[in-house]
């Protein structure tokens, strides 16, 4: 009862104002009743905020709620995601992708912890010095949180301000970014600056879809200039593609009896991640190129090698095309920059998913059995 009848005086407050652009009056009164019900949303506090943000970096919120979730329930304060270990917070991200996400969250909890005393920093500007934070993940926290006045600008609100505005300029040029900021400073709540790009980012999540936008149930569809113009479906303008690689692994999971050999990444995207022994090449290698580099790596005598069916990972810049070569030997594992571990312990090792798509496979069953 309490809640319906602060909803309506929510609602009547911004229907009343005379203060607010036409725009947000309609905005923020449609996301009062279609926001969807979002754990953080219900105390937004600055760690969950913050946290929810960095979860959500380049993913989905059906790719990432159970993440977040569970990194809540394991960390519940900064404090526990302090003194966590590193490779614990990477295994509890696996399979997220992003790795460099969880490394700085990890890094600023500590920051937060070492530095603030624990508390949030609440100006706009600490919060940008975080490590992990960018312009729109400080615009988020700091309005969400802080109820500061400053718009949060990702691809969602990107989309709805180049379709609300008729901003035809590249969307990926710094100039056209701060044209979009100016407009939306002109027109922010900033009373309820939070709701406000929540609405923003809801809107374009929702309704202005990159493909076929729903302008027939969109709240601010009269004032969308696009819209009326009938180009709505030909904004952002973008400048630029990014160039995907092709690149070709070839892992070599080396076995005996209980053993395997993995290593730690110590670069690139899947930094601090384990894997097995990797080789990259120009193309998937042929059994007998395989052979060779057993010989070379005096992994000798083996009784057993199998290559598994071909799989493809892909990246917002790269396309992996993987093989995993099983090879079974009954030489002592040891190598330079390799461990050799329990079969058992396997799990206890943060992997890109890449690979524990293979782990999970009939094929690596078999093998491991």
């Amino acid at each position: 009862m309490f809640a319906c009848v602060f909803l309506m005086n929510f609602q009547t407050m911004l229907l009343n104002s005379n203060s607010i652009h036409p725009i947000t009056t309609k905005l923020l009164y449609w996301y009062s009743n279609n926001k969807r019900d979002l754990p953080w949303r219900d105390n937004p506090e600055p760690y969950s905020t913050w946290l929810s943000e960095i979860v959500f970096q380049q993913t989905r919120i059906d790719q990432g709620l159970d993440y977040y979730v569970r990194l809540k329930a394991k960390y519940p304060t900064v404090y526990d995601l302090a003194k966590a270990d590193e490779r614990e917070v990477l295994k509890v991200w696996e399979g997220l992708g992003y790795y460099s996400r969880a490394r700085n969250l990890h890094h600023t909890a500590k920051t937060i912890v070492d530095k603030f005393d624990g508390k949030f920093p609440e100006k706009y500007e600490d919060i940008l010095s975080l490590k992990g934070v960018g312009p729109y993940t400080a615009a988020a926290i700091a309005s969400i949180a802080f109820s500061i006045s400053v718009p949060a600008i990702d691809g969602n609100v990107l989309r709805v301000s180049s379709r609300l505005f008729t901003i035809k300029e590249p969307i990926d040029k710094r100039s056209t970014w701060k044209t979009i900021e100016k407009q939306l400073l002109d027109i922010i709540d900033s009373e309820h600056p939070g709701d406000f790009n929540q609405a923003m980012m809801e809107l374009g999540s929702l309704i202005c879809k990159p493909q076929n936008p729903q302008c027939e149930h969109c709240p601010v569809s009269d004032h969308c200039t696009a819209y009326h113009s009938g180009i709505q479906n030909e904004l952002p303008v973008k400048a630029k593609k990014v160039a995907v690689k092709n690149v070709f692994y070839n892992f070599l999971v080396i076995n005996n009896e209980d053993k395997l050999l993995i290593t730690q990444r110590k670069e690139g995207i899947w930094k601090e991640m384990y894997q097995f022994p990797l080789f990259e090449s120009d193309a998937i290698y042929k059994e007998s190129e395989i052979i060779k580099i057993v010989e070379k790596l005096s992994i000798k005598p083996i009784y057993a090698i199998m290559g598994s069916s071909e799989y493809k990972h892909v990246l917002s810049h790269r396309k992996i095309y993987a093989k995993f070569w099983m090879i079974k030997t009954t030489k002592e594992l040891s190598g330079n920059n390799a461990i050799a571990i329990d079969k058992k312990d396997l799990v206890n090792y943060p992997m890109p998913r890449l690979i524990r798509r293979f782990l999970e496979s009939d094929e690596a069953i078999q093998f491991f059995m």
